[in-house]
């Protein structure tokens, strides 16, 4: 099962936070990861991520130990771990937040995990900061170039080729 959201809100203490992910995902049985918002481009944008860095686990082509962390690397679109947390990491002047929470086992996510979630980072859910729009594509790292090449349509496929290519410069 997975779930994904987006927050917005204010966080001064990245250390802290982080580590209030990381109590969250052993107190759940859950894998939880957070991202910034400004560089995400819809869902699909995280479903496609998710989905890579499953099949990279279950096909053992895995750069990293760790499906979260492996997550980082699709979501980012990079290939080293240190230029990805640069890249779609929180900091502190992230005020959009984007989550994906994926389940451990088969079992569904309850509405207690995702007000638990938000409510212990003190955050405000707001999907709308995973719409994304050309702002986000551009820090993301497209070109105006290539956004010149297609309609306004196909940006999502600019993301989500992105996203696949990862599995090749791995």
């Amino acid at each position: 099962m997975i779930e994904i959201f987006g927050c917005k809100g204010n966080i001064q203490n990245i250390e802290k936070i982080l580590k209030q992910v990381e109590n969250l995902s052993n107190k759940y049985n859950i894998i939880l990861q957070v991202f910034n918002a400004d560089f995400i481009y819809g869902k699909n944008h995280l479903l496609s991520a998710v989905n890579h860095a499953k099949r990279a686990f279950a096909q053992n082509t895995n750069s990293l130990n760790s499906l979260a962390l492996e997550l980082l690397l699709y979501m980012s679109g990079e290939r080293q771990i240190q230029k990805a947390i640069l890249k779609i990491g929180i900091n502190k002047t992230t005020n959009n937040f984007a989550f994906v929470l994926i389940s451990k086992d088969k079992n569904e996510f309850s509405e207690k995990i995702l007000i638990d979630v938000i409510s212990s980072l003190n955050l405000i859910r707001d999907d709308k900061v995973l719409e994304g729009n050309i702002d986000n594509l551009k820090r993301f790292g497209i070109s105006e170039y290539e956004l010149e090449t297609i309609s306004k349509d196909k940006y999502k496929d600019l993301i989500l080729e992105k996203v696949a290519l990862v599995d090749i410069i791995k």
